[in-house]
């Protein structure tokens, strides 16, 4: 698989999990437990905090020259 391709596939990836942490946090409440909402809302904080590097990452790599030349 080229650069390319993986980068896209990856960003890909990050979008939907994502997405999918969107749909987690409006659903908290519903555990009626605020030991264990404030546990999971530090848990969604954090991975996404790492999403986000990978996410930093991949920009910084398609920023990058791979040509010789200068």
């Amino acid at each position: 698989m080229e650069r390319d391709a993986a980068i896209g596939r990856i960003e890909e990836a990050c979008k939907q999990i994502a997405l999918q942490f969107m749909k987690i946090h409006p659903a908290l409440p519903g555990l009626a437990d605020e030991d264990v909402q404030s546990d999971c809302l530090k848990s969604l904080h954090a991975m996404t905090t790492e999403l986000e590097t990978i996410k930093k990452k991949l920009i910084r790599l398609k920023g990058r020259d791979d040509s010789s030349e200068l």
